[in-house]
């Protein structure tokens, strides 16, 4: 079992998957099921070996901030009903930390270059996080942003050379997965909330922001997933719950697939 689990395949999407559909499934009463994304994220850190906080580098930074996210969320979903503005605060809060995460690598920056980066981190991340929470009302659309984000994220960190972050994107995206499966078999019963938009938007602007920072993935990249929450919202026809729920997926893969296709060409010398 120890050498399964030591697999990066395993801890990347077969852990996170089962322990995210443990967690949506039991927390379905309290209507926290969203917080599947959170379970299954922190499944995969502690099969990696990376749930320390000393020294506390960019990418456990964002381990931290995704934690931040995921009670957050929680406690939003459980204290309040969320409101138009829910989503920028969260956007502006998120957008600001994303420059805690990376103060770092920035600091190694000229001035003004770290001036550009850090304003492109916040309005990237600040936009992910708004459009994203805006969804929380909606499980099907929800799921399907919180899958194409989790794995656009982390297969451009792979194709860009991150290792880490890629697994890390992967099981963000195999977790929302298992939601969106509750969500096909159970409907609306099933609640995405805060606790899963808010959670899969900051760690997905998080690892695509990194692998950008820390590895090869173009600007272009991050452009294209933001675009997810956008395509997510294109109309969908009366079908079944589940049907939807694969359209709204397949829309939300243009954009994640955009990005992964740009990361791959900057791979091979192409630049956009």
């Amino acid at each position: 079992m120890r050498e399964l689990l030591a697999h990066p395949i395993v801890q990347s999407s077969a852990l996170p998957f089962v322990v995210g559909l443990l967690a949506a499934a039991l927390l379905l009463p309290l209507r926290l099921s969203g917080l599947a994304a959170a379970a299954g994220f922190a499944a995969t850190v502690m099969a990696v070996g990376n749930f320390a906080l000393e020294p506390l580098t960019a990418t456990r930074k964002l381990v931290v901030l995704g934690g931040a996210a995921a009670l957050l969320g929680a406690l939003a979903d459980l204290a309040f009903r969320p409101t138009r503005f829910t989503g920028m605060v969260l956007g502006a809060l998120f957008g600001g930390a994303s420059l805690w995460a990376f103060a770092s690598i920035l600091g190694q920056k000229s001035p003004l270059e770290a001036a550009l980066l850090g304003a492109g981190l916040v309005a990237f991340t600040a936009w992910l996080v708004a459009a994203t929470v805006s969804l929380h009302y909606d499980p099907v659309r929800a799921g399907a942003a919180a899958l194409a984000l989790g794995l656009g994220a982390g297969i451009a960190s792979v194709l860009g050379a991150s290792a880490l972050l890629g697994q890390y994107g992967m099981a963000l995206g195999a977790a929302s997965g298992a939601f969106l499966l509750l969500v096909m078999v159970l409907g609306a019963r099933v609640a995405a909330g805060t606790s899963l938009t808010l959670t899969a938007s900051a760690l997905a602007a998080l690892i695509a922001a990194g692998a950008m920072l820390l590895a090869q993935v173009p600007a272009t990249a991050l452009a294209a997933l933001a675009l997810v929450p956008v395509l997510v919202r294109l109309p969908l026809p009366h079908v079944p719950g589940w049907m939807q729920a694969v359209l709204a997926s397949v829309y939300a893969f243009v954009a994640a697939g955009g990005a992964c296709a740009l990361a791959w060409l900057a791979g091979r010398g192409w630049t956009i």
